[in-house]
């Protein structure tokens, strides 16, 4: 058993490996008596995660997706959050998010920027960012220790600038997208809970995360130009 504190939540995990431990070893907290979260896993729990992706994949490594789902299906009923799959970068104090299927680019752009605009672009998180809604009513994104073989993550938040959606073309252009066309991008990128007092809690959020964060569709190649166009399309108002 263990605790951490991820997206300003503390949560304590009980677990069978001790690899989950050492994985989430940035975010480790001391322990509380009541904790936001409490998350469990148990074998027979663990296996279907194998069944479903392999078994090629070691065991304690599927408790860890096993705990991370668990985590996020209880974000949008009880703490105004989801999980998105996407990756964030913070640049000058606020975040972008890049989504795509896997294998489609995200980590390879977010380099493009870490070339194109230098240190002062962080890495949020490479995959598996959580997304909450603060007090306010502004969507912030977190880092988390799932997020990708790349291990590109930071115990560290941004709020959430603008949503590209990335797609691999031969030439460089960004266009924005209207909140109906976002609908069915965001749709791919999220995790679809299976009761309905927990999608009731989570649509909308998704509603408003499209009516107020300025989404964008980005046809891109592998030079730093792509970051550049990016960048001037998603702040063309500031610029």
């Amino acid at each position: 058993m263990f605790y951490i504190k991820i997206a300003e939540l503390v949560v304590r995990i009980h677990n069978v490996y001790p690899f989950v431990q050492a994985f989430c070893k940035d975010y480790i907290t001391d322990p509380v008596d009541d904790p936001d979260l409490v998350v469990e896993t148990t074998e027979e729990e663990i296996q279907r995660v194998l069944e479903i992706e392999g078994t090629n994949l070691p065991a304690d490594r599927a408790e860890g997706l096993c705990i991370y789902k668990k985590i996020c299906l209880q974000l949008p009923k009880k703490f105004n959050g989801f999980f998105m799959h996407c990756a964030v970068i913070e640049y000058h104090g606020k975040g972008y998010a890049f989504a795509a299927p896997s294998g489609t680019g995200k980590s390879t752009h977010i380099r493009l920027w870490r070339k194109k605009f230098g240190d002062a672009v962080h890495v949020i998180n490479g995959d598996k960012p959580i997304m909450r809604f603060d007090a306010d009513g502004h969507l912030i994104a977190y880092g988390t220790p799932w997020c990708g073989k790349e291990g590109y993550q930071t115990n560290a938040s941004v709020p959430l600038k603008a949503i590209c959606f990335i797609e691999r073309s031969e030439s460089n252009r960004i266009h924005s997208l209207s909140a109906k066309d976002a609908v069915s991008k965001i749709f791919h990128q999220i995790l679809l809970p299976t009761d309905r007092e927990t999608v009731d809690a989570l649509f909308p959020m998704l509603d408003k995360t499209i009516r107020e964060i300025p989404c964008y569709v980005l046809e891109c190649n592998i030079s730093e130009e792509a970051a550049e166009i990016a960048y001037c399309g998603m702040n063309a108002s500031e610029i």
